[in-house]
């Protein structure tokens, strides 16, 4: 049951307010003591010509709001205070989520649409970093979120597989390359004599013309070039799988920059036809002073593409193959411009699908006194930080687990710090906003009592262990719509359950907002609030057999959000720590 839903209706009852309207004004108020949904009845007062704190005062009366499972309708001043009765509250709360277990929150809006989510997309020849990592967790999670809301998800990785770096790389490898190295560690070698490239380019311009001539060859087709860049793609994609693999993202299509290539001269053509392509200094573009942005560059002097030009291809592409309700970029914030620009251009072309092509920008990464450079070869490459996460797990729940003589094996151990490890990284992504930098640090990352995921991955691990002890007593929880869970009208109770209630919400403002931190945000809550019941209430002690299975079924109901919303982010739940 949707409360808030609930109490929208009962107000759009009996007022000339559509149920929409209401819903969109019922607000959660900021202390216990004002309800627990409240209705500002400022919206009202043109209509019924009072002020608003006489229409709360004579709405407050009408026999219309009664409800089983509202205990009190109070007036406070301009606003209309709903008081839940907190038994019902909690049963119906908890009876949906044991009867729907980790399907709870689906729902079917997105019933017959499609979205593109277009994320990860690293760049060939060069290792994984860790800013790579925040378009492939940022856009795994609202995959996954999308799904869980109905929408067919396509998953594309458009891999940066073309451009004048490539040019760079036919130049280097033939200059510099080890046959040996590459077959030993491609993105290692490829990594060395890039930045060897951009080292000697400095003192030597014959090498930049060089590369540009190997690219306008890639481009033309000629074989040797052609057979270069595809080593180099290959052997990139076979190491980049593996961290796809060991983080459980997957892809539909993997199509690059370089698979739109042959598609651009359509593009070009129809916006000669349009007569929207102009010259300027050599270069072919698409002035857009109507939309107060740089003109679009759609191919260069040379003849050569450039990004925009790739991407005005894929849009189309995109649409022609899975006729896309929306079609989401997952990219940096540096990157808004550009998107401003494609967008600008298609909707210039009379593109019907110019709107539903969305830019969602992130932040960036950073690590104390550090900045990231490829062509330097400074970087933090994704691999190493798991690597670092899941050892400096490992030690801490080992330390733990020799405190407690928990008898796991070692083993057991690393397969727990492989999950926790690699659930710290993630979740650091995804805890605030996107476009919020990310300053990474171990001690706030590790925290087992903090804003973390070896803190939600803990509390789901304690809440599990108490349902195998009760279960191995012989003790269930209740099953749905039981009446004892009635008996669930504490406070610590009834503040678990409200968290609960606010989940399927903000998995919807979740993917409304492209912000998967709505979600890491409504599971920390649950969690938080477990705990302090935990802390404050007895679970399996005591002589009060009712109050202890409906308990079980609070402690279920913890596990099953725990376990749906960490899902959503990409991160996988153990069962023992």
């Amino acid at each position: 049951m949707d409360f808030r839903k609930a109490v929208a209706t009962k107000v759009s009852d009996i007022t000339d307010l559509d149920l929409e309207t209401v819903n969109r004004l019922v607000e959660i108020p900021p202390q216990d003591d004002m309800g627990d949904y409240a209705f500002p009845c400022f919206s009202l007062a043109k209509t019924m010509h009072k002020a608003p704190n006489m229409i709360a005062a004579e709405l407050a009366t009408n026999p219309s709001l009664a409800a089983p499972w509202i205990s009190r309708v109070e007036a406070k001043g301009p606003y209309l205070n709903f008081f839940v009765d907190r038994g019902e509250y909690v049963r119906e709360v908890l009876s949906e989520v044991l009867k729907d277990g980790l399907t709870y929150g689906q729902s079917s809006e997105g019933e017959g649409k499609t979205i593109i989510i277009e994320y990860s997309s690293p760049n060939i020849a060069k290792p994984f970093h860790v800013g790579h990592a925040f378009t492939t967790i940022l856009g795994h999670s609202l995959a996954r979120i999308y799904e869980k809301l109905g929408y067919k998800v396509v998953r594309m990785n458009h891999l940066g597989d073309y451009g004048t770096q490539f040019g760079k790389l036919i130049t280097a490898y033939r200059l510099w390359g080890d046959e040996e190295a590459l077959e030993a560690n491609a993105i290692t070698e490829l990594l060395r004599i890039y930045v060897k490239f951009h080292e000697e380019e400095k003192n030597d311009p014959s090498l930049t013309t060089s590369a540009r001539e190997n690219f306008k060859k890639l481009e033309d087709g000629c074989e040797d070039e052609v057979k270069l860049w595809k080593r180099f793609r290959d052997l990139s994609l076979k190491e980049f799988q593996i961290l796809y693999d060991r983080m459980g993202v997957s892809f539909d299509n993997y199509n690059g920059e370089s698979y739109y290539s042959p598609l651009i001269p359509e593009i070009v053509d129809m916006l000669r036809e349009k007569g929207l392509l102009e010259e300027s200094e050599g270069a072919q573009v698409v002035k857009l002073d109507d939309k107060k942005l740089p003109p679009c560059i759609i191919l260069k002097s040379d003849g050569t593409t450039i990004y925009a030009s790739r991407d005005l291809a894929s849009a189309k592409y995109r649409y022609d193959t899975y006729h896309f309700d929306k079609n989401i970029y997952v990219v940096g914030l540096p990157q808004a411009l550009h998107f401003q620009q494609v967008f600008a251009v298609l909707e210039k072309m009379g593109m019907p699908y110019a709107k539903n092509c969305e830019h969602v920008g992130f932040g960036l990464v950073k690590f104390q006194n550090m900045k990231f450079s490829t062509r330097e070869g400074n970087i933090v490459t994704l691999e190493d930080l798991l690597n670092e996460s899941v050892a400096k797990t490992y030690e801490i729940i080992k330390a733990n687990a020799e405190t407690r003589n928990s008898g796991m094996s070692d083993e057991e151990l690393h397969e727990i710090a492989e999950k926790v490890g690699l659930g710290a990284v993630i979740y650091t992504y995804v805890k605030a906003g996107r476009e919020r930098d990310i300053v990474f640090s171990w001690d706030t990352m590790l925290d087992f009592e903090g804003d973390t995921a070896p803190y939600l991955i803990y509390t789901y691990a304690r809440t599990k262990s108490i349902l195998q002890k009760a279960l191995a007593s012989g003790i269930s929880p209740v099953a749905s719509g039981s009446d004892l869970l009635t008996k669930l009208s504490g406070d610590e109770e009834f503040a678990c359950a409200k968290m609960i209630a606010d989940l399927p919400d903000a998995i919807r403002k979740a993917s409304a907002s492209n912000e998967p931190f709505m979600v890491s945000r409504a599971v920390s809550q649950i969690a938080r609030a477990f705990n302090r019941f935990y802390n404050n209430c007895s679970i399996l002690s005591g002589d009060d057999e009712e109050i202890k299975v409906a308990r079980l079924a609070l402690c279920q109901c913890v596990c099953d959000c725990i376990e749906l919303g960490t899902y959503l982010l990409g991160i996988s739940v153990v069962d023992q720590m």
